[in-house]
């Protein structure tokens, strides 16, 4: 299998931590996603080690009998370790401890829950609430600061606590729907088949229901209950896996990611891709074929490292391996801490509806370079997409392109009605990977592809114009810039009755910059000058700044005529007009301009000369030097 099948990786750099061996302990801290390396109990030295660490924290402590769990507060301010099953006070088990800041910590154990608040200078706790009920296990997610403890006989009614700033909040309990078993056994929860994960900013549960011989089940499914921050838990999605065995979940850019170890591979599923909805639940299936995480070298370090050795291939899927959420796994056994990673390339040739390939793309974080190369790659001469798939695609994007500006107008407006003073929650909307704005598309797709000389015109121009579709239709301003592609467009294949059909019928929208590209294409096709002018008119341009366009452009004749269209003639500056005649080295033209003027002044004042206070000395003497003394206007008396 190439490198372009495999849509799952390991990272390039793990974490590197000593292994777990008989003398050496391996513990990890979901919150700071740390591993600590204990040997001998910590006498001869601690090494922690995070995937941002540049600098591991090495410490040695007293050996005061086996470590059952360390932890750093937030921030790495406070260390907490654990070396006893037992409560002091109510002989109560401890099944472990969970720091919810950099000063406050959770105690669970088998009797309840106690949140105290750690006074470091004082070496003491403080006891804020406490809560007690039965507890066999219990799960913590570090990135919603929510705790859910198993309860009851059967394991399955969960309880989750919320944590926030000191405060404590029972939310709702909950029931898990386990399968039903043969009556000679008892169905419980184990904490091996739930974890609890964000996934698109809601938190969820994942629940792993294994095949059960007594249904009509067709393999096990992980079913996903959505838990609020107020009301009560909601079972929303269902994962079909059509397998049994052993497995275990990761969650990686908002994917449920389930790996399989009897087949050793894996498959993906997007919650937020279309399913069946029964009414009540979506059932979701795989998005692409199970596949296996591409295969992994393990690199040779430290001082036995020779250049000739090869890596050491990794084992993958073993049965040491284990899976912390969202994205870690580790091999204790090899010490090595991977984060998950989603490669999008191979996707694109995996998923050939492109609709459904975009819809999964736009959700992803790194996102854009794939979006922009799968719309090259559908206006590519051997993999063209149709008309209807392409108008898909662009719809979709400026869809989300649209929904972006749409929130930065909101939160514009906000910030000028002052509400950003007396609101502090407003934010400044993010501007994520999947806003491909209409400079992204031009750069990267539609100037490159309108250059393909291989392309029948009718389909270039017909992609063109779906993108300017697209734009309207989600009522976007659509870029001058736009507009003057597809003009070039049509004139370089002599299209004019097309652009004239465009221009008339409004398909393209009037802009200054459209008009002066206009004006330009006069001299290839006439009428462009008064569609300019017309256009220039439609968008309430001031009198002096068409001239000043018309002028730059060097059609003085043209600026002449508008003018004088307008009976604007009489008060114009006869110098700014002489300018531009002599700029284009054309002296019959500046003839034109000079005789009008002349003309004008002998209607005015009775006298064809100029005033000194119209600063045309330069432009007599440049008349005399062309034409001579006797083609200047005579005055005339009555």
């Amino acid at each position: 299998m190439g490198e372009e099948d495999y849509y799952l990786e390991l990272c390039e750099r793990p974490v590197q931590f000593e292994k777990a061996n008989p003398v050496n302990c391996v513990f990890f801290d979901e919150a700071n996603k740390q591993v600590f390396a204990v040997r001998s109990g910590g006498a001869t030295g601690v090494v922690v080690k995070g995937p941002d660490d540049r600098n591991p924290i090495s410490f040695r402590m007293d050996d005061k009998g086996e470590v059952k769990c360390i932890k750093f507060s937030l921030e790495n301010k406070i260390l907490a370790v654990q070396r006893t099953s037992k409560t002091v006070t109510k002989n109560a088990n401890i099944l472990g401890f969970c720091w919810t800041s950099s000063t406050e910590i959770v105690f669970i154990t088998d009797q309840g829950i106690e949140f105290y608040q750690v006074l470091p200078e004082k070496r003491s706790l403080k006891l804020l609430k406490s809560h007690n009920l039965n507890v066999n296990w219990y799960m913590y997610c570090p990135e919603s600061a929510v705790i859910l403890l198993s309860t009851t006989v059967l394991e399955n009614v969960l309880q989750p606590f919320h944590f926030r700033a000191g405060t404590m909040s029972k939310l709702p309990k909950f029931e898990i729907e386990l399968p039903a078993a043969p009556k000679s056994t008892k169905p419980s929860l184990s904490e091996r088949d739930i974890a609890m994960a964000t996934i698109y900013g809601q938190l969820y549960v994942l629940f792993l229901r294994h095949h059960s011989r007594t249904s009509n089940s067709t393999g096990a499914e992980v079913v996903l209950y959505h838990l609020p921050r107020e009301g009560a838990c909601k079972k929303m999605h269902i994962l079909k896996l059509n397998r049994t065995g052993k497995f275990a979940l990761n969650v990686v850019d908002n994917l449920v990611v389930v790996h399989h170890q009897d087949t050793e591979t894996s498959v993906i599923f997007d919650i937020k891709l279309r399913g069946e909805f029964d009414g009540s639940v979506t059932f979701h299936h795989p998005v692409l074929p199970a596949r296996s995480i591409q295969p992994y070298q393990i690199p040779i370090t430290g001082p036995a490292a020779v250049t000739s050795q090869s890596p050491v291939p990794c084992k993958l899927y073993s049965s040491s391996w284990i899976v912390f959420q969202p994205d870690i796994i580790i091999s204790a056994s090899q010490g090595y801490l991977w984060n998950l990673q989603v490669k999008l390339e191979p996707i694109v040739n995996l998923l050939p509806d492109k609709g459904r390939l975009m819809d999964f793309l736009l959700q992803r974080k790194e996102c854009k370079m794939v979006i922009l190369s799968v719309c090259s790659q559908m206006l590519s001469e051997s993999d063209r997409a149709s008309l209807p798939v392409i108008a898909t695609v662009f719809d979709k994007l400026n869809h989300e392109y649209k929904k972006y500006l749409d929130a930065e107008q909101s939160y514009a407006m906000a910030v000028e009605a002052g509400q950003s003073r007396s609101s502090p929650l407003l934010k400044r909307p993010v501007r994520t990977q999947a806003v491909l704005d209409q400079s992204d598309v031009y750069t990267h797709v539609l100037s490159a592809f309108v250059e393909k000389k291989e392309m029948p015109h009718k389909f270039v121009i017909a992609v063109l114009m779906e993108y300017i579709r697209s734009l309207n239709q989600f009522q976007i301003a659509v870029q001058h810039y736009l507009h003057e592609l597809v003009i070039k467009t049509l004139v370089q294949h002599n299209l004019f009755y097309m652009l004239h059909q465009f221009l008339q019928y409004h398909v393209l929208s009037d802009s200054k910059p459209l008009a002066c590209l206009l004006l330009s294409l006069e001299s290839f096709y006439p009428p462009a000058h008064q569609l300019s002018l017309d256009m220039l008119k439609r968008l309430s341009t001031a009198n002096d700044e068409i001239v000043e366009v018309l002028l730059s452009k060097h059609q003085v004749l043209a600026a002449l005529r508008f003018i004088r269209g307008i009976g604007g003639h009489d008060n114009i500056s006869a110098r700014k007009f002489l300018d531009a005649a002599k700029q284009t080295e054309d002296n019959m033209l500046f003839y034109t301009i000079f005789r009008f003027f002349e003309q004008r002044n002998q209607r005015l004042r009775g006298s064809p000369n100029f005033t000194p206070g119209e600063h045309c000395e330069e432009h007599v003497a440049f008349f005399k030097q062309i034409f001579g003394d006797q083609a200047l206007m005579r005055p005339t008396t009555f």
